[in-house]
């Protein structure tokens, strides 16, 4: 049963001036486009100014807590956190994809459990915080949400992403960079499903699956990662 705005509002602590702010953060545009007769709006706008928000609040997060590090590991660590999956799984953490308002198709067809959609929604929250409360009250949400994330203090190597990990991998291994190739792609537009490979040197080492390319290719980046990994254990005479 979805989650009421009163009860997510309660569950996070929040507090709304205008609660017309965090009811508009909640509308999908494809509720919109199935009730073209309402006044609703969707959060689309909200999820642009909320993505500048998060970038700004986390790159002063990250500016202080790793003083020692360069510039460019600090832009990783923070895509790793800021990235679409990264905002799904905070979103996914504070169980606000249960309030988000849907059309009815897009909640047949799953879209309530869309990275994508996570990731926009959280967004479109923050938005909604700092233009009812202002900057210092949505960096207490943020920081609050994203503990775990900043806490960590990952190695480097470990917040890339799969894609990139993979191509640098390729490169050291046979100095080219891995070729993708999508298998195949079925389903309406509103509910693809990609199958895609990932070849090095002309070897297909992974494939993955998803409602987007770009996701299919992270997984199959993923996968091949993990057989490279379980032959360089097995080459090394580590395996058990």
């Amino acid at each position: 049963m979805p989650t009421s705005r009163a009860a997510l509002v309660d569950r996070l602590g929040l507090r709304f001036d205008d609660p017309a702010l965090l009811t508009e953060a909640l509308v999908h545009s494809s509720y919109v486009n199935e009730h073209p007769e309402g006044t609703s709006e969707s959060n689309e706008r909200l999820e642009f100014l909320g993505d500048a928000v998060l970038s700004l609040v986390m790159s002063e997060a990250l500016f202080k807590r790793h003083r020692d590090e360069p510039e460019g590991v600090l832009t990783t660590r923070r895509a790793a956190i800021v990235s679409t999956h990264g905002l799904a799984r905070i979103s996914r953490r504070l169980g606000i994809g249960d309030a988000l308002v849907l059309g009815q198709g897009a909640e047949n067809s799953g879209e309530r459990g869309r990275p994508s959609v996570l990731a926009g929604l959280f967004e479109s929250i923050v938005a909604a915080i700092y233009l009812d409360q202002g900057l210092e009250a949505v960096r207490g949400f943020i920081l609050d949400a994203a503990a775990p994330e900043l806490e960590a203090a990952l190695p480097i190597d470990a917040l890339k992403a799969p894609k990139s990990r993979l191509q640098e991998r390729a490169f050291a291994d046979s100095g080219r960079a891995p070729a993708y190739r999508i298998v195949s792609s079925d389903g309406p537009d509103h509910d693809r499903h990609f199958v895609v490979e990932v070849a090095i040197d002309g070897e297909v080492r992974g494939s993955g699956e998803g409602r987007s390319r770009r996701e299919a290719e992270t997984r199959a980046a993923e996968v091949a990662l993990e057989r490279l990994d379980a032959l360089t254990v097995t080459a090394g005479g580590s395996a058990p």
